[in-house]
């Protein structure tokens, strides 16, 4: 298990911006994959993007274009931009290889 703490949201008008940050302790995860997830209420969790140990990226296409992961050392960043009621959700980073989840950050984003 690896500890995740998750921070950075908040709520926010449509159109805005909010940067949201996970850290992982406990080891050096330069080779894992670092994703980010959500979970609107009432619906299941839904993988968002990920960043691997190389720098690759990949995003649904709800957000493409809108949003930005990046990482450096054990932490990951979700950069929001142009946000929409829609992207309302707890979002929470994983690792790969580990079974774990942080508690999330909560984004609400007002029309």
């Amino acid at each position: 298990q690896v500890p995740l703490v998750e921070s950075g949201g908040g709520l926010v008008q449509a159109g805005g911006s909010l940067r949201l940050s996970c850290a992982a302790s406990g080891s050096t995860f330069s080779f894992n994959t670092f994703s980010w997830y959500r979970q609107a209420p009432g619906k299941q969790r839904e993988w968002v993007a990920h960043v691997g140990g190389g720098g690759g990226t990949a995003y649904t296409d709800a957000v493409k274009g809108r949003f930005t992961i990046s990482r450096a050392k054990n932490t990951v960043y979700l950069q929001m931009n142009s946000l929409k009621p829609e992207d309302t959700a707890v979002y929470y980073c994983r690792v790969s290889g580990f079974d774990s989840w942080g508690q999330g950050t909560q984004v609400t984003v007002s029309s």
